[in-house]
């Protein structure tokens, strides 16, 4: 696999040409060709990915979340509970309403996707996008934004973080003291991750530019490692345009994730936790005994200065950025670029597990396009979205479609290939030439 992605990595400096068509790496004047239509099916594939992912992660989540504190939930699930009875999480003593067995969710209630929190702050940034004269939201315009489409009542699908900055908001604050450690004490949730993956697509091939972005949204809710592990999801996004999913997916995916971990800081326990994690799937242990030692590891005995259960926050901070950035990382690596795998380990790995599913089956939608994520399920998926399941006020009395969601993503992308990336759209055979990230 190290020789495999070594070829990689020499093929990329000369010349590369994607099978798929999306992209070509021209050595001699250093320029990024991208189809537009290709990315368009991409964007699609993003959002459709990121649905199945993150309603089938719902039927899990906080169904295993460990043995420490008041809250038990006894031993975490294994691959031989894909298919079984789905078992209660801690706040209700019933199986998910969403299906009686853990699977694949692939039927949406009247054939149209829900908006959910892992979705539906990402719609709301590239709608301020698509309507903003700066590509850079300003802490005015993420404000704004929050209060006009978001309810102030409850149910409105806030938690953690996100409540805290969003109240705070109501009082006056503007990001990024919205995520002050002072003002917002979740500020190490994992929050940004669900709300800012999105940022990445809008660079392709310019992480640097991708974080420029998100740095602000990250912030409304993230501080510290919680914002480093953000970015790192941003970089990933950024980077996963150019994967070629005709050939072997996994190794390039721990090709990129390499590159990105680079955004977190040496002495960090974001960092340590990567490359433990890296560590065990090198040495061919199963998934299973990796979630069990990252457990063992940071929760129980709160090495690499990961010391959240020393804090005593509820349900041990299964909410926490850390320990689900660890089974996002599981999830990623022993998936190997198999968008059902990937999304079945995410679903069983434990904890937050709607969130770590919706991530990598939004990037590994995206890196198949829409085609390929049906391809790869075997059939055709509805495309409405319905964005006021979970918020307000936005255009069309908030159904949507993917199609046109995608179109407004390349939009913004134009946007930012000309103002930002010193890039041009070639009209006449509508494509990008974006110059190569040093």
């Amino acid at each position: 696999m190290k020789n495999f992605g070594t070829f990689i990595l020499f093929l990329l400096s000369l010349t590369i040409l994607v099978d798929s068509g999306c992209t070509s790496l021209q050595s001699e004047n250093q320029v990024l060709r991208i189809s537009k239509a290709d990315y368009q099916d991409k964007l699609e594939g993003f959002w459709l990915g990121q649905c199945i992912a993150n309603w089938t992660g719902l039927i899990t989540e906080m169904d295993k979340i460990g043995n420490i504190g008041e809250i038990q939930t006894g031993e975490f699930y294994t691959r031989e509970d894909w298919g079984t009875q789905d078992q209660p999480n801690i706040w209700s003593e019933e199986p998910s309403d969403l299906s009686p067995t853990i699977d694949f969710y692939l039927s949406p209630e009247d054939d149209i996707w829900g908006a959910d929190d892992d979705t539906d702050i990402e719609y709301m940034y590239q709608h301020l996008l698509a309507n903003s004269d700066s590509l850079i939201l300003s802490p005015a315009q993420i404000r704004d934004g929050w209060l006009k489409h978001i309810q102030a009542e409850e149910e409105n699908y806030l938690w953690v973080s996100n409540q805290r900055a969003f109240d705070l908001m109501r009082e006056g604050i503007f990001p990024p003291q919205t995520s002050n450690p002072e003002l917002n004490p979740d500020f190490e949730m994992i929050d940004a991750q669900l709300t800012t993956e999105i940022f990445g697509l809008f660079a392709p091939g310019h992480p640097e530019t991708a974080r420029t972005l998100s740095h602000l949204p990250i912030r409304v809710t993230a501080g510290g490692e919680a914002a480093q592990i953000s970015e790192f999801y941003v970089t990933m996004y950024s980077l996963a345009f150019d994967l070629d999913p005709s050939s072997d997916l996994g190794p390039q995916l721990i090709q990129i994730a390499n590159q990105a971990s680079k955004v977190l800081e040496e002495r960090s326990y974001s960092l340590a936790m990567y490359r433990y994690v890296k560590g065990l799937h090198e040495a061919g242990v199963t998934w299973e005994a990796a979630r069990d030692s990252v457990y063992q590891r940071y929760q129980v005995e709160q090495q690499d200065g990961y010391d959240m259960t020393s804090r005593e926050i509820y349900c041990n901070a299964c909410f926490a950025a850390g320990i689900n950035y660890t089974a996002s990382l599981v999830s990623l690596f022993w998936g190997e670029g198999d968008l059902k795998e990937t999304i079945k380990i995410g679903a069983l790995c434990g904890w937050d597990s709607d969130n770590p599913t919706a991530t990598w089956g939004g990037m590994l939608g995206f890196v198949l396009g829409r085609k390929g994520v049906e391809e790869a399920f075997g059939k055709s998926f509805p495309t409405q979205f319905n964005i006021q399941r979970t918020r307000q006020n936005f255009p069309r009395n908030g159904l949507d479609t993917f199609e046109r969601m995608a179109t407004e993503g390349v939009e913004i992308t134009d946007r930012v290939v000309v103002e930002m990336l010193g890039g041009t759209v070639d009209q006449g055979n509508n494509t990008w030439e974006i110059p190569v990230s040093p």
